[in-house]
């Protein structure tokens, strides 16, 4: 089969959205790409900010390729599968654009991995895959663009019900395919994600040494799809940056769910002339493991703390077995070592506020940046969700999104201003 892989031309005009907006390496298409052209499948990948491309000549690429079928996510990057914009007028757009010019589309992403029925109505697509989709999106390309039979899929019938051939998939990943980019892509990822210590001097690039994550946080949407922890071969993961290296890399961001301690990978980065970046636990780093971590040429680190008291990040199910002032020490430690040390919080009930710009300011002095307390958004792929309203149905993201609109009177500095309702909001023309 003929197949493109299309990351969509992503607006976020009046959404909630706070993740980065930045081009990211679209690695889930990287990979189905990898896993595609070993079948003997013919690829066209896609990305309209790293091809530069609006909506209308990504379709008109696709059309000109002659697909048989497109595969078009629902996320502007893996990096943000856990929190995708909700809303999917952009993923609609794009599928009508194919439609239009008569390409069958599959969807992949967070809204069809947690709400299959909806995400196909809403857009249009004619199947999903539900769960992480790099071997689904192969396994349909090797039965002609069929889907009956293949697990983890769901489409929409001639008469206009939908089929859900089992429950979100979980890949091998371990043996993931080392990933190749287009040259002109390297050189316009300029981004160097979540560095803010100095001006980036050479392009920048993703790379994924884990997935998965051992523990299973309220507020964190894994459940149907980056959930068991897995860990990448390293042969080939070194394979991947040494390519990447090769073109001019100078940092990498690894957008593991959590990048835990592995003294085999960090040693090998030793010797490697790239920096990089990572979101961790800091409460699973010992003294010894962070030195080898700036030695290894780590220079980000985003540690997620989310709150101050005991009963907090309790109720947040952390499973944390240091105090605050434990974790503040450790915090303080991996910044002599790292140059830019971020400690996330987000918005719990019972943390004191003066508390909280006390502890701030004290990590300030010590060259340790924590955020202003995040407020986030019940994921309909998160416990936070079913402990609220039970499993997902089809009004699950419109619920969600209603209820965090009325918590809070004003959005982070990294969201749109005036968040529309969802409803309202996938009205919108891209």
């Amino acid at each position: 089969m003929r197949v493109a892989l299309v990351n969509p031309a992503w607006r976020f005009e009046h959404s909630i959205y706070f993740g980065c907006r930045e081009p990211h390496l679209p690695l889930e298409l990287g990979y189905a790409r990898a896993m595609l052209e070993a079948g003997g499948h013919q690829t066209l990948l896609l990305d309209a900010a790293l091809d530069g491309m609006d909506a209308a000549e990504l379709a008109g690429a696709v059309a000109a390729f002659g697909a048989d079928l497109a595969v078009v996510t629902t996320a502007p990057t893996y990096l943000f599968w856990r929190c995708a914009p909700p809303e999917l007028r952009v993923p609609r757009d794009m599928v009508g654009r194919l439609q239009a010019v008569g390409i069958p589309t599959v969807l992949v992403g967070p809204h069809g991995s947690t709400t299959p029925e909806i995400a196909l109505h809403k857009t249009g697509a004619g199947m999903l895959v539900r769960g992480e989709c790099e071997e689904a999106v192969r396994a349909l390309a090797d039965a002609g663009g069929r889907p009956d039979g293949i697990a983890g899929l769901a489409w929409r019938a001639a008469d206009g019900s939908v089929s859900v051939n089992g429950g979100p998939l979980a890949t091998r990943f371990t043996d993931a395919p080392a990933l190749r980019w287009p040259e002109a892509w390297v050189r316009r990822h300029a981004h160097h994600h979540h560095r803010f210590d100095t001006t980036p001097s050479g392009p920048g690039a993703e790379v994924e040494a884990s997935r998965g994550c051992p523990y299973s946080c309220t507020f964190c949407a894994k459940i149907d799809f980056r959930d068991a922890y897995r860990r990448r071969d390293l042969p080939v993961l070194l394979d991947e940056i040494d390519a990447l290296i090769a073109q001019g890399v100078t940092y990498l961001y690894f957008i593991d769910e959590i990048f835990l301690p592995q003294k085999p990978l960090l040693e090998a980065l030793v010797d490697r002339q790239v920096q990089f970046g990572v979101q961790t636990r800091i409460d699973l780093w010992n003294p010894a493991m962070i030195a080898l971590l700036g030695q290894a040429g780590c220079v980000s680190i985003e540690a997620g703390v989310e709150s101050l008291s005991v009963e907090g990040r309790a109720a947040l199910d952390k499973k944390c077995r240091m105090s605050t002032d434990e974790l503040t020490d450790r915090l303080i430690l991996a910044r002599r070592h790292v140059p830019f040390v971020q400690a996330n919080l987000i918005l719990s009930a019972g943390d004191d506020a003066a508390e909280i710009a006390a502890w701030r300011a004290r990590l300030r002095e010590a060259g340790v940046w924590a955020n202003d307390p995040v407020p986030l958004f019940p994921y309909p792929g998160s416990p936070d969700y079913r402990k609220r309203w039970g499993m997902p149905d089809d009004a699950a993201w419109e619920r969600a999104h209603a209820h965090y609109l009325a918590q809070f009177d004003a959005m982070s500095d990294i969201q749109e201003a005036e968040p529309l309702p969802l409803p309202a909001l996938e009205s919108l023309a891209c």
